[in-house]
């Protein structure tokens, strides 16, 4: 279930910064560059995820 949502959140999110930075930059909005950076990000969020630990790291005092 958090692929998916996560899939969702990176589609709505990257799609709304390509369509502000691309009226902002008067040039034409892109729907297809949009779907494609959201499934790279959330591809990059989800190896992010597998190689980082859960557990904090210990302390060194």
């Amino acid at each position: 279930m958090q692929f998916i949502f996560t899939f969702i959140w990176s589609f709505l999110l990257v799609t709304t910064l390509n369509y502000v930075v691309s009226s902002v930059n008067a040039v034409p909005f892109d729907f297809g560059l949009g779907a494609i950076v959201s499934v790279v990000a959330a591809l990059f969020l989800f190896i992010m995820s597998a190689i980082l630990p859960e557990e904090p790291l210990p302390d060194y005092e």
